[in-house]
């Protein structure tokens, strides 16, 4: 019977991609019936989509570069809804559209391949060869990462933090800390209307003095108010169209928060940058989060234990999450009352970072994932040249058949903590403030 590790190794990833994505997408649409929400969740599914089949990508291109035989590239699982040959290559889609596969002659040595194709089989080929093909996926996934920074950088900028300009005002004053910073501060039961809305302060105004004290930003102001009594009356001086006006306010007291309350929200004002500083800024964003990512993969074990805490944002479990943790993050932001600006920015970032883990964990020297393929290539490499050196006959391939044990028993406990992860977020998720 033909049996091909590497393509196991690719139908389990995508299986798995294809069942989260599935999970996901059912549980949300029963569990939430706010369209922003919804837009939000299909928009992550449609960038898990394409992240899964530029990696796919990845391997096809580098395969075809060198000569490899590639048979099938397919977008999907099940049945086949369409193809077309063009060459030796079927290109097609499946009936479930959730990932997708590239299929390279001769992955492995428990590949039979007919004699005539052993050639331009992917076992033939010098190592460095089939080390590209392998890494091409990660790679594809760093590009991927990498262009949306740039993109975000470029195109919306980043928010300048230095500002004291009033974006909105608050309507009421939230019964505690908690409610303050939830997603509907003014829901259920509130202690009033803000102190900003009852003096008078409008979005647009920029706010210059508090109690005779100056304050040219959003830093300052939070100083100035700390400095400050709650329910006692004081001036405010804000610019509006060019002038100084002079508001009395009365800070409110809120439950577990230890700054007065007034009730306005910052402007956000966002900077672009230069196509250099664009690539400045996605080179160090993306070691900042390639280096989290690390942190994350080794916090992972210690933070099993506390997926089910009550108090699981304090520990390392409210670090990590799935894939439907992510969804439901995205479907948040995009719900959020945000500026479009801040919205395009979370979701970019999200996108981006899930890119840079996937990468990285795919990279990991385990089977099936590429980096267990790569370990292997390596080692058969490594294995030619001692021989060489010693003047010994090339023991060649590893017998890759010796490994599925190990590669079952990875997968296995990949699958374990998957879903893990998922069932934490779903009965104790880790909601994101926005």
């Amino acid at each position: 019977m033909r049996q091909d590790g590497r393509q196991l190794g690719v139908l389990a990833r995508t299986r798995g991609v294809l069942l989260v994505a599935a999970i996901v997408a059912l549980l949300l649409l029963l569990a939430h019936r706010h369209l922003a929400f919804l837009l939000g969740v299909v928009i992550f599914v449609v960038a898990l989509v394409v992240s899964v089949m530029l990696h796919e990508f990845g391997h096809f291109l580098t395969a075809k570069k060198f000569g490899m035989r590639v048979t099938q590239f397919f977008l999907g699982f099940g049945t086949t809804l369409w193809s077309f040959f063009r060459g030796e290559t079927e290109y097609g889609v499946k009936a479930l559209p959730f990932g997708g596969f590239v299929r390279i002659t001769g992955m492995t040595s428990m590949e039979e391949v007919n004699v005539d194709d052993e050639p331009r089989s992917f076992r033939y080929k010098p190592g460095w060869q089939r080390i590209i093909v392998l890494a091409a996926g990660s790679i594809m996934h760093f590009v991927l990462a990498l262009f949306l920074l740039f993109v975000l950088a470029v195109a919306i900028g980043q928010p300048n933090d230095s500002t004291n300009l009033v974006g909105s005002i608050a309507t009421c004053v939230p019964r505690s800390a908690a409610a303050l910073n939830s997603t509907s501060p003014c829901a259920g039961h509130n202690l009033g209307r803000s102190p900003a809305q009852v003096s008078g302060i409008r979005g647009g105004d920029r706010v210059v003095a508090v109690a005779g004290q100056p304050v040219s930003s959003w830093n300052q102001l939070h100083a100035a108010l700390k400095d400050q009594q709650a329910g006692v009356p004081i001036p405010v001086v804000v610019q509006r169209a060019g002038r100084d006006v002079t508001v009395q306010v009365t800070l409110a007291h809120i439950p577990g928060r230890a700054v007065p309350y007034l009730g306005v929200e910052q402007a956000v004002l966002y900077q672009r940058s230069s196509v250099l500083g664009a690539v400045s800024f996605a080179g160090s964003q993306f070691a900042d989060t390639l280096t989290s990512s690390a942190s994350a993969i080794a916090k992972l074990p210690s933070a099993i234990p506390d997926l089910f805490a009550k108090d699981r944002s304090k520990t390392p479990a409210g670090e990590v999450s799935s894939i439907y943790g992510v969804g439901q993050v995205t479907g948040d932001v995009v719900e959020a009352s945000l500026p479009w600006q801040a919205k395009v920015t979370l979701v970019l970032y999200l996108v981006a970072s899930l890119n840079i883990f996937v990468g990285a964990f795919n990279l990991l020297p385990l089977l099936p994932l590429d980096g267990g393929h790569l370990a292997v290539v390596i080692y058969e490499r490594f294995r030619s040249g001692l021989a060489r050196l010693l003047g010994r006959p090339d023991p060649g391939l590893v017998d890759i058949q010796k490994l599925v044990p190990v590669s079952v028993l990875v997968f296995a406990v990949l699958l374990g903590i998957g879903t893990l992860l998922i069932a934490a977020d779903i009965f104790n998720p880790v909601h994101l403030q926005v």
